[in-house]
């Protein structure tokens, strides 16, 4: 499966817009949880293994399409968020914070 990038028809969507791409990327597996531990720290392969729990071939599939989609880059101190992923991170909490309210809405909380 290719790296889902806007411009290009992804899962669920033959449009090609780019919030259907992220949707796409960030959908598959591991990939939520590796921009959320690397948001933590830059980690190198086996400790972001550990700390998101994977098997090997999960995490590097995931890190080369985070990669190639320019949210996570490989530096000399191992896995990093690029500025772009760092701000996606952010964004991310935002919608946790969006989810708290809700389940406290539903009572569920």
């Amino acid at each position: 499966m290719s790296t889902p990038l806007p411009g290009a028809p992804v899962r669920g969507s033959r449009t090609g817009k780019p919030v259907m791409a992220l949707l796409d990327l960030l959908g598959r597996k591991m990939a939520l949880r590796v921009i959320w531990e690397l948001s933590k720290s830059d980690l190198r392969f086996r400790p972001l293994q550990e700390a998101a729990n994977t098997n090997p071939a999960v995490l590097n599939t995931r890190l080369t399409e985070l990669k190639e989609a320019r949210l996570v880059s490989l530096g000399p101190d191992g896995y990093s968020l690029t500025a772009l992923g760092r701000e996606l991170a952010g964004q991310l909490l935002d919608l946790m914070a969006i989810a708290d309210r809700w389940s406290s809405e539903l009572g569920k909380g």
